[in-house]
């Protein structure tokens, strides 16, 4: 029986960078983490130990930190493609380069009236994306938010689902809806304006949160990425993947008081998970 070598690829994993964009006393940062992967003709490092075809990893992070001195801040997607571009380049072996980046939010601390020029606090967890996978005849560009945790109070129904033996679930006309969005879309177009799209979907995404009338979170998410869809002609498809964070009513009554739709407790597990793709019809 022959063993042959299907598939292989190789690559490094979360490089982190700081980048300090200094203009006049004024201070721009990106705070990156970058992942690279290569598929191409390796088979003989594996097969016969022959890494002649093999640029080690740490060539790859170096590769980012100098490209990140040779590039000011921008965005995270076009620093990938600068990436992606190098790579191509200078490594005939590789036919395919996939780099993912994630860019960790920072906003100036206030300081009176005015905003700090270097001086910055982290936004909680969310995160910008991008990922790029390109051959030399095709590269396919995706953006993305990470972790972008949104909670409503108030305008939130869940009724007239399916019950069987089983459901236990009450109906609800006014419920605490809340979700950790995690967003990717990709481009109709080549070279779009990266950051601004970028902006204006997430402000198009907690916009359309905030004021949808949600009979499920799987209708407040159809909602807000036709919002997307609709909003920027850029933009092909867009994927949406809501965790359904759970706040239930505490039960007051043991204590002789009546929760008065004031008082949740909140559960992480185990939560419900809502996910769709929304395609821009040809």
């Amino acid at each position: 029986m022959g063993i042959t070598l299907a598939q292989n690829d190789y690559g490094k994993s979360r490089v982190r960078l700081l980048r300090v964009t200094r203009r006049d006393g004024h201070h721009e940062i990106k705070d990156l983490t970058v992942s690279i992967l290569f598929e191409g003709d390796f088979d003989s490092a594996h097969t016969t130990g022959d890494n002649r075809k093999i640029l080690p990893t740490d060539t790859m992070k170096n590769t980012v930190y100098v490209l990140a001195q040779q590039y000011s801040a921008e965005a995270i997607e076009e620093f990938a493609l600068h990436l992606i571009g190098h790579f191509l380049t200078y490594n005939p072996q590789v036919s395919k380069v996939e780099v993912t980046a994630s860019e960790r939010p920072w906003s100036r601390i206030p300081v009176g009236e005015n905003l700090h020029p270097s001086a910055f606090v982290s936004t909680a967890g969310e995160k910008r994306t991008a990922r790029i996978r390109a051959t030399r005849q095709n590269t396919i560009l995706q953006s993305g938010i990470e972790d972008l945790i949104v909670l409503r109070t108030s305008g939130s129904a869940f009724r007239g689902f399916l019950r069987d033996p089983y459901t236990t679930l009450e109906e609800t006309q006014d419920r605490i809806l809340s979700t950790v969005i995690q967003a990717t879309w990709l481009y109709a177009e080549s070279d779009p304006p990266y950051s601004a799209i970028w902006h204006g979907v997430r402000k198009i995404l907690l916009e359309t949160f905030a004021a949808h009338d949600s009979q499920s979170l799987q209708h407040t998410l159809y909602a807000m990425g036709r919002a997307a869809l609709e909003s920027f002609d850029a933009i092909s498809e867009i994927r949406l993947s809501f965790p359904n964070k759970h706040y239930l009513p505490v039960n007051l009554k043991p204590f002789g008081m009546e929760n008065t739709n004031e008082v949740f407790l909140p559960v992480d597990e185990p939560h419900g998970l809502i996910e769709a793709t929304l395609r821009r019809e040809p």
